[in-house]
């Protein structure tokens, strides 16, 4: 029932959502949705990111608790792994380097299950979901690199770049992206995963489901703007120049499918410092990747610690040595050494 809730509400909002986006095509409206929302939706983001950085670079971490599968630095005949288990700045630099970039914790997940002719626990590998997770983002971050071509004018080289190995296959014309294609095949697999596996399906919630079909939606009204449903790309040309440049006009004859993908992406930006998105960022934070495994050669202090008015097992006795004598109780420092002092 909860998965029935959580799948179909998510929908629902995301169904709302294009059909708001579609009102921009009201000619009434498009200042409202060409120039107020996307620079709303902008400066929500920043300031989320913003807040969202500050909130994690102020939490105190009281323990050491490096995430490690290798040998800690000891002594000189061990042989010691400076990348699984980094105890210099170099280090931890190294293994976040590849936890960002590659997914490396990911790409070693291994998934446990019970077979059904018995309690016999088995462990597979969880490789798919790393090609899946792997291929969502850097189709996501190649189309957001791609569509900067719209705000900038000359389009900087590095754009141009990109779009030259995107769509190094010269199918069609206009010619076929690949990121495209390749974020809405990803961002399905991870969808239909997320259906199929009943583990995973008990866990979810609308806000897992939500951002995937607004990426997807987006994705899906990309795409059918590019290559099906045309629309005039000297006006959104210049209507991106416009929101970068503070200018609130709208040219005309730009399509209703261009409505619903804007007004889609700038829902997206305002979602994501609040969502589980934010995990693009807090993953710079993340005490388990960000700490050097050092223990053995430092004390880690806890940032929580305040000073605290001790008593001191002397002060205890020059308190209550008399008493303690006559209790029997042994004492560090006699009457007698007591009195001549």
């Amino acid at each position: 029932m909860n998965f029935w809730v959580s799948l179909i509400s998510a929908g629902v909002v995301v169904t709302v959502l294009i059909a708001i986006g579609a009102l921009g095509a009201v000619p009434a409206l498009q200042v409202i949705f060409g120039v107020a929302v996307p620079m709303l939706a902008v400066l929500i983001f920043l300031a989320g990111i913003i807040w969202r950085v500050v909130q994690y670079a102020r939490r105190p971490v009281p323990f050491a608790i490096p995430t490690t599968c290798g040998q800690q630095k000891t002594l000189p005949w061990i042989k010691h792994n400076p990348v699984e288990s980094p105890n210099s700045t170099a280090g931890v630099v190294a293994r976040m380097a590849l936890e960002i970039l590659t997914f490396r914790s990911l790409f070693r997940n291994t998934a446990m299950t019970i077979g059904e002719d018995g309690p016999k626990i088995t462990y597979g590998s969880t490789q798919w979901l790393w090609l899946g997770a792997i291929v969502f983002h850097y189709a996501f971050l190649t189309v957001v690199i791609r569509h900067m071509r719209f705000f900038t004018e000359p389009v900087w080289g590095l754009v141009h770049l990109i779009e030259t190995f995107d769509g190094f296959l010269e199918v069609g014309l206009p010619g076929m992206m690949l990121s495209g294609f390749a974020l809405l095949a990803a961002g399905g697999y991870l969808l239909l995963r997320r259906l199929a596996i009943p583990q995973v399906r008990y866990i979810s919630l609308p806000n897992d489901y939500f951002p995937l079909f607004l990426i997807l939606s987006i994705a899906a009204s990309g795409i059918l703007m590019r290559y099906f449903i045309k629309v005039d790309i000297v006006a959104v040309k210049e209507l991106a120049m416009n929101i970068a440049n503070f200018k609130f006009a709208v040219p005309e004859g730009i399509g209703v499918l261009f409505w619903i993908h804007l007004f889609l992406v700038c829902v997206l930006l305002a979602y994501f410092p609040f969502s589980k998105l934010i995990h693009s960022g807090g993953v710079f934070f993340s005490p388990t990747r960000n700490m050097a495994t050092n223990t053995r050669e430092f004390r880690h202090i806890n940032p929580w610690n305040y000073p605290v008015k001790i008593h001191t097992y002397e002060a205890y006795e020059d308190e209550f040595r008399e008493k303690m004598v006559e209790a029997g109780l042994p004492v560090d420092k006699p009457l007698d050494e007591e009195a001549t002092a």
